[in-house]
């Protein structure tokens, strides 16, 4: 333990364990001091025992993210936003839910060890009851935006670090999330960080604005400011109205002003009892009048504030707004991708969501677990699908061409070059689909110009003075692992956090939970009138499947060749490397000998091996009640596997 860890342990342990005074030099603020008298008499923390950060797992970490499904997809823009802000000066940006669990992370990955060594990575909980005093916890239990600086944390393991968060609330006015900046080291003076709690503020109101505008997009919406030329751009104050004209919704700003002066909340008041302006007379604020003419005045105190209100869509939109239900219907050419595999099937609904927004997308995978089709499904599902989807193997194309094949060229702009010149194929993908397959192999130099088109949105062919603009939607895929890339010095920062706006990973073939419906879909698109027999289906769950999807497809174009037009694929009928491998498997057993089983009894038996025996997943595939498939187990003695052998 350092002499610095010892000393600040040390000044806790008199403060808020004894009660004793500390020197000047060592109190800390008011703020701080409350909250390390909370850790200890609350919290029963002990300042001497110095604990590692708490990283949940990542199917934790992905239950706290789904909570704030939505909010999340429009937070990561603030995010970015911020990130590019503070990204040279050190610090890494945290989202977190209410109860301090980080939900969304951008950092230097150079730094990456370091970061999750000391908590600041996805999925760490930053609880004031776990962590002690911290930027996030603290700012939970005080609801304020404050810096953690240093020897204000509680547990002397986070001494180095610098915190600044600041609370996001939701149009009800409960705290939803908490923006947090962070930095490994920093100047000792805490006032070194004014700057940073002033942009985490910024940004956490730009953040709530942005979820409340979302929440209220078919209700009246009241812009307030005290400035008549920043009320329609900058509003401070935003309040949604319902058709009566009762609040049904605030920002944090707005409810701190409005309870302040009713003296209680405001939710459900008519909007005229605390504001002098009749609802009637709202048209009156709308964009067409100048700014200047647009104030209006506290019921109360009379303070002058200005308006700009924003009616509703009009009936025939907010009627067609209303059909659209809550959770998008999957399009048919995503749903296509799953036959009820459990981990695909929460991809895809992701992928639904992003279908036609600006939101990046990098897919990862391990070769051939489908990367490029999942692709082209986003294509077909959007509204470029009539426009172009072009694919690019980064792998693929020698590092001498890929520049000229991606941005095209001037004629005679360099040897070789092409007499008339050449589009590159990111003008030729202009209003559709770019995929860039394996990005983690793309030459560095090219990164940089890669990052131009997706930032400015315009490509400068090799040879020309002027860009092309270009309007493409930009998919990545790699089964690389970029983030150790860039540890490496070999994929630039700069240009992930662009790529990965959303991340999806598909799982790998072995995983999968519907392999039975893959083999059939693989045998209709093949156009063989044959089918799996239960012992084959037993021999391909055993197999790793280390080409995934790609090696599946060959094995049952082989297999159905081999069984003939109506017949069943058996044993014999599977490739000898594919039987020997499964041999060879550790866990292997070989199928029991069928017993005389009806038709419908193996039918279910194969749908319960294929969910691994999750009645209510087979209940939800059948149309039936999970009792009914209890009953009609219980009727042909069908049991499942003793724990642990996994029902293969």
């Amino acid at each position: 333990m350092e002499l610095r860890q010892r000393e600040h342990i040390a000044t806790v342990m008199r403060l808020a364990g004894e009660g004793l005074a500390v020197a000047d030099a060592e109190l800390p603020d008011r703020v701080i001091a409350d909250s390390w008298a909370r850790c200890v008499h609350q919290h029963g923390l002990d300042p001497t025992r110095m604990q590692e950060a708490v990283i949940l797992p990542p199917h934790r970490v992905r239950e706290h993210q789904e909570r704030l499904d939505e909010f999340l997809r429009i937070a990561r823009h603030g995010l970015e936003a911020l990130y590019q802000q503070v990204a040279g000066m050190g610090y890494c940006v945290l989202l977190t839910d209410a109860r301090g669990v980080t939900v969304d992370f951008i950092g230097d990955l150079q730094l990456d060890a370091a970061l999750r060594k000391a908590g600041l990575y996805l999925g760490s909980d930053w609880s004031e009851h776990h962590a002690g005093t911290c930027g996030v916890g603290t700012a939970i239990a005080t609801g304020q935006a404050l810096t953690v600086h240093q020897g204000d944390h509680f547990d002397a393991t986070h001494i180095p670090l610098t915190c600044t968060a600041a609370p996001v609330y939701d149009p009800l006015g409960r705290l939803n999330a908490i923006l947090d900046i962070s930095a490994l080291t920093s100047p000792q003076a805490k006032s070194s960080q004014h700057l940073a709690l002033q942009l985490v503020k910024v940004y956490a109101q730009r953040v709530e604005n942005a979820n409340f505008l979302r929440c209220f997009r078919h209700d009246w919406v009241l812009k307030l400011h005290p400035s008549p030329e920043f009320v329609e751009i900058n509003p401070d104050h935003l309040v949604a109205l319902d058709a009566h004209g009762r609040i049904v919704g605030h920002n944090r700003a707005a409810q701190l002003m409005l309870e302040g002066e009713h003296g209680s909340t405001v939710l459900g008041l008519p909007f005229e009892q605390l504001v002098n302006a009749r609802m009637d007379d709202l048209g009156r604020f709308v964009r067409a009048m100048p700014g200047e003419h647009r104030a209006v005045t506290l019921a109360r105190s009379g303070r002058v504030l200005f308006l700009h209100a924003v009616p509703p869509p009009s009936r025939w939109a907010h009627a067609t707004a209303a059909a659209t239900p809550a959770d998008p219907v999957v399009p048919a050419p995503l749903a296509q991708l799953s036959g009820g595999d459990p981990e695909l099937d929460r991809q895809i609904q992701r992928a639904a969501r992003l279908v036609d927004t600006p939101v990046s997308v990098l897919i990862t995978g391990e070769t051939g677990s489908g990367k490029e089709y999942f692709a082209k499904a986003l294509h077909q599902a959007s509204q470029r699908r009539g426009k172009p989807f072009v694919a690019v193997n980064c792998a693929a194309i020698p590092e001498t061409l890929i520049e000229s094949e991606l941005f095209g060229h001037l004629p005679g702009s360099f040897s070789g070059a092409r007499l008339k010149g050449k589009a590159g194929l990111i003008q030729e993908a202009d209003g559709g689909t770019l995929f860039l397959d394996e990005i983690g192999d793309m030459p560095l130099p090219l990164q940089a110009r890669l990052l131009r088109v997706l930032a400015e949105r315009e490509v400068l062919p090799i040879g020309a003075t002027r860009a092309v603009k270009v309007d493409v939607r930009v998919i990545a895929a790699t089964h690389a692992d970029l983030q150790a890339l860039v540890r490496a010095g070999r994929f630039r920062d700069d240009l992930y956090y662009r790529l990965a706006g959303a991340h999806l990973v598909l799982p790998p073939l072995r995983q999968r939970r519907d392999l039975p419906w893959l083999v059939a879909k693989l045998l209709r698109e093949g156009g063989r009138r044959v089918q799996l027999g239960p012992d084959a289906e037993h021999w391909l769950r055993a197999h790793d499947w280390p080409g995934n999807l790609r090696e599946l497809k060959n094995v049952i174009d082989y297999a159905s060749a081999m069984a003939g037009d109506g017949g069943v694929i058996g044993v014999a009928d599977l490739p000898d490397g594919l039987l020997a491998a499964a041999r060879a498997a550790p866990a292997f057993t070989a199928p029991a000998e069928p017993t005389a089983l009806p038709a419908e009894a193996q039918l279910l038996l194969q749908y319960l091996r294929a969910a691994r025996w999750n009645v209510s997943a087979v209940a939800h595939q059948l149309g039936v009640a999970r009792m009914t498939v209890y009953r009609r187990m219980a009727r042909w003695g069908i049991t499942p596997p003793a724990r642990g052998d996994g029902g293969d």
